[in-house]
């Protein structure tokens, strides 16, 4: 990364608008030599090129990310982007009709694994925190 680096400066803004200042900074604490060069891509391309770009708001952003982390089985992401969906201004029955929607086309057992993750989180009272026991390098 260059001082002044557009595309990185974009990404961590939205990083951490998206995710959370403590998801962020816990995952840059981690990083180490060997997870350097993906932290890099991962702001300045997901966050800094695509999450930016003006063709979708956040909430269809987040409501795509949902329903391919629930047809891939990547549970531990769909949890952070389930916290990120309310922060993007998803309503929690807005979440329930992307998982839904997700169950006809990913399948019924992606959904009822992502249903019981959503329902987890949406529980949580203190949902917007970021202090999780499993932390993810996104």
């Amino acid at each position: 990364m260059t001082v002044g680096d557009s595309s990185h400066e974009r990404g961590m803004k939205i990083r951490r608008e998206v995710l959370g200042d403590e998801h962020v900074d816990d995952a840059v604490a981690r990083t180490t030599p060997f997870t350097a060069d993906f932290q890099e891509l991962i702001t300045r391309y997901a966050w800094g090129e695509i999450w930016t770009r003006p063709g979708l708001d956040r909430r269809t952003r987040s409501c795509i990310t949902l329903t391919a982390l629930m047809a891939l089985g990547r549970l531990e992401e769909l949890e952070m982007h389930v916290r990120a969906a309310l922060r993007n201004g998803l309503t929690e029955d807005e979440i329930k009709e992307v998982l839904l929607q997700g169950a006809i086309y990913c399948g019924v057992p992606a959904a009822n694994a992502a249903f019981a993750i959503a329902q987890r989180v949406l529980a949580d009272p203190n949902r917007f925190s970021e202090a999780r026991g499993d932390k993810r390098e996104c």
